[in-house]
């Protein structure tokens, strides 16, 4: 598939970096010649110079012969208008970044984008509020992601050093019915783990299953303790739909920015949330707005050392659970090794939506899992694939990949060997970065 990238920022440089190891043909377009040079440099890419939204630009045979068109630049309108003239010149399918409230608020329907030429609007702040909210609402998770409408979920979880899940050979592990360990996270390696292989403790572990019955497993860790207060540093755009989002189900929220103009538009747009104009260092601020009765303190400014500090304090002062917004993903493993109990990273979260877009199909949904050193993805069984009809034990799936779950008319459950894949079934699939190209053909 041709990809071209307009924008080669962090995300832009970060999208063209998973596509090219997936074998795609990728260009990348960019007026300014040091982040071109540094693309250049380090990514097998056809790089160009000039606006994407250039006529002349577009005219370029590299271009026009794009299955895709992905928008990432700083500008909101730039990427609407490259989708329009994408559109106009041929390109079957666009994806545009867009951060402004007033283009994708929930006033405007899908047919107003579609009109504009533009396939897939992307909002990395309200995607990375939606997962932090669907992480607040499930006790002990890490990372969750949901497949096939919701009836399969793979949710990331810290085994606890007294877990009775630990030492165990996975094969005989008591496990609630269609649940499946589909990886591990350990010592920075991610791992496909197999019947033998043993949960340790401080392992991140992926499970896979209904939701219903992923529910059953919380306790078998630590007593879950669903989140009640939720104390937001960052009235950002992120903290600005987490407020929002947390409020509308229910939550008690609390948010502290330094902005007396953010301050004011959430606290307009919050019914019974507060929002306090202050330092969210300032530790008297923090123990006198009850930082130790929070059951979660997110921190949301755009300084990802900032980040750092306030979880940290927030845990020194009797914090429950910490999340933080990390933009430099290659952190990520350290952040979590000084305390902070979930990293969320809106380049990773935004590029698991786009690279969906890019594999539309061929998978209906992916998730990029620990700074994309694994991937779930989600497939539909057509009658003309070569799988449709084996059992999963005659399909020479490569050795880093693994079917996790299947919904068969309806139904959710955990496959084996002697599975049959049948046209129309969904398949869940978490699998290691170089088994990607191989599990497409196989699909």
């Amino acid at each position: 598939m041709r990809v071209v990238i307009v924008g080669a920022g962090k995300l832009g440089f970060y999208l063209a970096e998973c596509l090219v190891g997936e074998e795609h043909d990728v260009v990348v377009i960019e007026p300014n010649e040091e982040r071109r040079g540094i693309v250049a440099d380090k990514l097998d890419v056809l790089t160009l110079p000039g606006n994407g939204a250039s006529p002349k630009v577009l005219m370029n045979p590299d271009v026009r012969s794009a299955d895709l068109v992905v928008a990432v630049t700083d500008s909101d309108e730039v990427n609407m208008i490259v989708c329009m003239a994408a559109k106009q010149f041929g390109i079957p399918q666009t994806a545009a970044r867009i951060r402004n409230l007033e283009y994708i608020g929930p006033h405007l329907e899908g047919d107003f984008h579609r009109t504009l030429g533009i396939d897939l609007i992307i909002s990395p702040e309200y995607a990375t509020a939606a997962e932090i909210c669907r992480v607040l609402m499930i006790p002990n998770a890490l990372e969750v992601g949901e497949f096939a409408d919701g009836k399969v979920r793979l949710q990331e979880m810290r085994i606890r050093t007294r877990s009775p899940l630990i030492g165990a050979p996975l094969h005989s592990l008591a496990l609630p019915a269609h649940v499946l360990v589909a990886g591990i996270f350990r010592g920075g390696e991610m791992i496909i783990p197999h019947g033998e292989d043993k949960l340790l403790p401080h392992d991140h572990a992926f499970f896979i299953g209904a939701p219903e019955t992923l529910s059953r497993l919380e306790t078998g860790t630590k007593e879950a303790r669903r989140a009640r207060n939720v104390l937001i540093i960052g009235a950002g755009r992120i903290g600005f739909h987490l407020a929002v989002m947390l409020e509308e189900r229910g939550l008690n929220v609390k948010v502290v920015d330094k902005q007396i103009e953010r301050c004011r538009a959430l606290s307009q747009a919050l019914k019974r949330g507060r929002v306090l104009c202050g330092d969210g260092t300032d530790l008297e601020l923090l123990q006198e707005e009850g930082v130790s009765e929070a059951d979660t303190v997110v921190c949301l400014t755009e300084d990802d050392k900032l980040n750092l500090l306030v979880a940290l304090l927030a845990k020194e002062y009797g914090g429950h659970k910490t999340i933080a917004r990390l933009s430099r993903t290659e952190y990520m493993p350290l952040m979590e090794k000084l305390g902070v109990d979930i990293v969320v990273s809106p380049r990773l979260i935004t590029a698991g939506v786009i690279l969906s877009q890019v594999r539309r199909g061929k998978f209906l949904s992916v998730s990029l899992v620990e700074g994309a050193r694994a991937q779930a993805m989600e497939v539909l069984v057509s009658t003309d694939t070569t799988i449709a009809g084996k059992k999963l034990k005659e399909a020479r799936l490569p050795k880093n990949c693994l079917v996790g779950a299947v919904v068969h008319e309806g139904e959710a459950f955990v496959p084996d060997g002697e599975t049959i894949l049948h046209p129309g079934d969904r398949a869940i699939i978490f699998a290691l970065p170089d088994t990607i190209a191989a599990v497409e053909k196989i699909f």
